[in-house]
């Protein structure tokens, strides 16, 4: 039922419990590894995925932050779960950092209720980010190890309206199939590649201005608390044992981040409290527009 891709880039330990913690052998997991991380890390998470059929990794390519790099990982992360199979009717990303706060029982519940809807954050740019329009509209371009920013401007692509939120997401197979292999999808790909931060911007844009979707909830089911990280952006606090109690009342899905080396006891009590759960998710598990 669910298609998931794991972004990993580091602590393949805290990886291993992420993918306990989620694995249902009726889902399909692709894993893509930052090739920043190196051959031993990559190939440790391939002989832990070894014996589950239903999981693989893709080419490890470098993944840099800010960069389209990330897009390219989420869109072959995408496709490769297309071709694993006809199966799924969601597509979930999560970061190797990320841990669940329900049980797949639980989340496969809330999908069934919510089937045919799209969770993801969205707001017009314009209107309500403009602070955030220079990494648009000024020319930027990854090179192996960086971004480089230009004061190269360029408008918007023509008839169509930016948007912006978080990298994470729950969406139709429908979505991914249409973002994927779509021509008409190939224009936004196309500029956004030129662009700085287009991991929060690219799939909203191209979901806002195309009607090959379902209904679209301004949610990504994520508990993050975000925090400033110098001028130009902000970064989840990770979270520690006492967000606990916040962590167990939440509606979320999901939450991020976790650091075993910061504490280990969170990711302790989430994963007891996963395994434990049996009860539905309490109300409302129909999401409204």
């Amino acid at each position: 039922m669910i298609g998931y891709l794991i972004l990993v880039h580091r602590y393949p330990e805290q990886f291993k419990r992420l993918f306990r913690a989620i694995h249902d052998p009726a889902n399909q997991y692709v894993v893509h590894i930052d090739r920043n991380s190196g051959p031993a890390l990559e190939q440790e998470i391939r002989d832990f995925l070894a014996p589950y059929p239903n999981a693989e990794v893709i080419e490890s390519r470098r993944a840099l932050w800010g960069g389209y790099s990330l897009i390219d990982a989420e869109l072959r992360g995408m496709a490769r779960l297309l071709e694993m199979s006809d199966d799924w009717e969601v597509f979930i990303n999560l970061s190797g950092q990320d841990f669940p706060l329900k049980s797949q029982t639980d989340i496969k519940a809330f999908l069934t209720l919510n089937r045919g809807k799209e969770f993801i954050r969205a707001l017009d740019q314009r209107q309500i980010r403009p602070d955030t329009l220079a990494r648009i509209q000024n020319v930027a371009f990854e090179l192996r190890d960086r971004i480089v920013r230009t004061f190269v401007r360029r408008p918007f692509l023509r008839g169509a309206t930016p948007y912006i939120g978080t990298q994470w997401m729950m969406v139709t197979r429908r979505f991914c199939q249409f973002v994927c292999h779509d021509r008409k999808a190939d224009r936004f790909k196309a500029f956004y590649r030129n662009t700085f931060i287009a991991d929060e911007g690219f799939f909203q844009t191209v979901m806002k201005n195309t009607d090959q979707h379902g209904r679209m909830i301004n949610d990504d089911m994520r508990a993050i608390d975000w925090i400033p990280d110098g001028d130009i952006k902000l970064r989840p606090r990770t979270f520690t044992l006492a967000d606990a109690p916040m962590l167990k009342a939440s509606p979320d899905l999901f939450a991020r981040k976790f650091d075993a080396e910061v504490d280990d006891g969170i990711l302790v009590l989430l994963e007891d409290w996963v395994a434990e759960a049996s009860a539905p998710l309490d109300p409302p598990a129909v999401m409204a527009a």
